[in-house]
C-alpha cells in the first residue's frame, strides 16, 4: 500500500493512493499505523484525483525523527572518513517536516544550505531490544527523505544538530510504502536532482549498517514508537564536497526520486 496524509479542503486526512487517485481512510496514517496496517478501514468516500488534494507529510507529529550520518559507503570515502563502527545519529523536530511539493525558505543564519537525498522507514510496532532477525517485524514502511543541512551551522560545535534543525529541513514523501510492498530494504534506489542536474544516485545495498541492523542498534539505546521515523543516511554527491561547492538558492529545484518509493520535489525560496 502507498499510504499518504492529505487535506482536500477539511484538514489532514489518511489517503490510500492508488493509481493516481487518493481514497480517505482514516483520520491520520499514524493512527492507521497504530492499529495495524493489516486492518484497514472501509473507504471514505469516492477516490478524488492525487491533483486536487494537498499532500502533507505522510507521518504529521512523530515523536523522534532520527537522522543516521555517514552510512554509506560512498559518502564516508568522498568525506575522508572512516565508515564507522557504530552509527552516528542526530535528531530533528516536527518543525523541520515539509510536505511534497513544499517550498522551503533558507534560513537566514546560514550561507551555506545543502541537499541529502535518503530512504527513511518509519517504525509500526514498538521497539526495545529486539534483535536484527526481527528487526524488519518493526518497520511499517518506507518513504523518501531530503536531509537538507545547514553545513556552516553543523560543524560550529561537535555535534551536528544546529545545522540539522531549521524550519523545513525535513522533506519526505510522497507517500508511506508499506512493507507488504515486498520492497527490499537492502535494494531501494535512490537519486537525487538539482534543477535537472543528477547529483546523487545510489542504492541502500551500498549501506554501511543496514536497515535491521539500525533497527536493532537504536531499540537498545532507546524505545523506537510507531510513527517515529528514521532517515538512513546519504551516499555521495552532497554539495559541500564538490569542487566547486555547491549551495542551494532561491529558485533551486530538488527530487529525490526512488523507482519503488515515488518522487520528492522541493522548491528553494
Amino acid at each position: 500500500m502507498r499510504l499518504v496524509s492529505f487535506d482536500a479542503g477539511a484538514g489532514p486526512r489518511a489517503g490510500l493512493l492508488e493509481e493516481g487517485l487518493v481514497v480517505e481512510v482514516g483520520d491520520s496514517v499514524l493512527q492507521l499505523i497504530e492499529a495495524g496496517l493489516d486492518s484497514m478501514p472501509a473507504a471514505r468516500g469516492e477516490p478524488r484525483p492525487l491533483a486536487e488534494v494537498a499532500l502533507l507529510p505522510p507521518i504529521g507529529n512523530p515523536q523522534k525523527i532520527i537522522g543516521i550520518g555517514l552510512n554509506y559507503r560512498s559518502h564516508a570515502e568522498e568525506a575522508g572518513r572512516e565508515a564507522p563502527e557504530v552509527p552516528t545519529f542526530f535528531g530533528k523536530f516536527a518543525n523541520a517536516l515539509a510536505a511534497p511539493g513544499a517550498q522551503v525558505a533558507l534560513p537566514e543564519s546560514s550561507a551555506k544550505v545543502d541537499y541529502e537525498a535518503e530512504v527513511a522507514f518509519v517504525v509500526g510496532r514498538r521497539a526495545k531490544a529486539v534483535s536484527e532477525r526481527t528487526a524488519l517485524d518493526h518497520v511499517a514502511g518506507y518513504m523518501l527523505f531530503n536531509d537538507l543541512s545547514a553545513r556552516d551551522l553543523q560543524f560550529q560545535t561537535p555535534q551536528w544538530m544546529p545545522g540539522k534543525v531549521f524550519d523545513g529541513s525535513a522533506p519526505c514523501g510522497p507517500a508511506l510504502v508499506t512493507a507488504e510492498e515486498g520492497i527490499d530494504p537492502a535494494a531501494i534506489d535512490l537519486a537525487l536532482t538539482l534543477n535537472g542536474e543528477q547529483m546523487q544516485g545510489a542504492s541502500t545495498a551500498d549501506l554501511i549498517h543496514s536497515i535491521p541492523a539500525l533497527v536493532a542498534h537504536l531499540s537498545r539505546l532507546m524505545t523506537l514508537e510507531p510513527g517515529d521515523i528514521v532517515s538512513t543516511g546519504t551516499p555521495a554527491g552532497v554539495g559541500s564536497v564538490r569542487k566547486p561547492r555547491v549551495w542551494l538558492a532561491p529558485g533551486d529545484e530538488i527530487v529525490v526520486s526512488s523507482p519503488q518509493l515515488g518522487e520528492l520535489v522541493t522548491r528553494i525560496v
